[in-house]
C-alpha cells in the first residue's frame, strides 16, 4: 500500500521525498534505473520527513523490533526504532556479524545474495517491522521475514521508501502488508 492511499494523500512531504532522490541510469548494470537515496539524506528536512511518516505509522502498533536491511535500511531503521521505543536489529550481508547467526539466501533483481541475523536478536512473540529503501522483486524482504519468523518474531509489516507501482514482489511476502512512501523516480528522455 502506498502512503498516499493511507492517510497522507496530498502530503507535501511525499513530493519532497520523491524530488530528493537522484536517479542513476544503468547502475549497477545496464537497464537498471538506480534510485539513489543518498541525495535524500543530504537534505535533513526531507530525511526527517521520511522518518516521521514511518514513525507516525508505527508509533501506536506495539512494535518492539525494527529490523533494517543492509545497507540502506540502516539509514532509516535506527531513527524509527528510537522514536517508537523499539530495538533496532541489523540484517546483514554474510560475514559482517561477529556472533552466531542464522542466514537466508535470496534472489535479487540483478543477482543473488544472503542476509544474516544474530541468534537471540529477537524473542518469541516480539512484533517486528522490516525497513528497507526499495522493493522491486521482494526477495530481500522475503528473506528478512523468514529470518525474523524463524526466531519467533511476528512480522507485522514491511516498509520501504520506494516501491514499484505494480509491486511485483508483494506476492513473495507471504501475505505480509507492505507500506511504501513513493514510486520510483523516472528520468525524462533517458536511455
Amino acid at each position: 500500500m502506498f502512503a498516499a492511499e493511507n492517510g497522507v494523500k496530498g502530503d507535501p512531504r511525499l513530493e519532497a521525498i520523491s524530488e530528493a532522490i537522484r536517479v542513476i541510469p544503468h547502475f549497477p548494470k545496464q537497464g537498471i534505473m538506480f534510485q539513489d537515496i543518498t541525495t535524500l539524506l543530504l537534505n535533513h528536512k526531507v530525511f526527517k520527513h521520511t522518518v516521521d511518516i514511518f514513525v507516525d505509522r508505527y508509533k501506536n502498533m506495539d512494535i518492539s523490533v525494527v529490523a533494517g536491511i543492509e545497507a540502506r535500511g540502516f539509514m532509516f531503521g535506527p531513527s524509527i526504532a528510537l522514536a517508537i521505543g523499539a530495538k533496532f536489529v541489523p540484517l546483514r550481508k554474510p560475514g559482517k556479524l561477529p556472533g552466531k547467526v542464522i542466514y537466508e539466501a535470496y534472489e535479487l533483481e540483478y543477482g543473488e545474495d544472503c542476509l544474516e541475523m544474530h541468534i537471540g536478536a529477537v524473542q518469541q512473540g516480539e512484533k517486528a517491522v522490516v525497513i528497507d529503501d526499495l522493493v522491486a522483486t521482494g526477495g530481500t524482504l522475503s528473506a528478512a521475514i523468514k529470518l525474523l519468523e524463524r526466531m519467533g518474531a511476528e512480522v507485522v509489516e514491511c516498509a520501504c521508501v520506494i516501491g514499484l507501482p505494480e509491486v511485483k514482489g508483494q506476492s513473495r511476502l507471504d501475505g505480509k502488508p507492505l507500506y511504501i512512501l513513493i514510486e520510483p523516480r523516472k528520468i525524462e528522455n533517458c536511455c
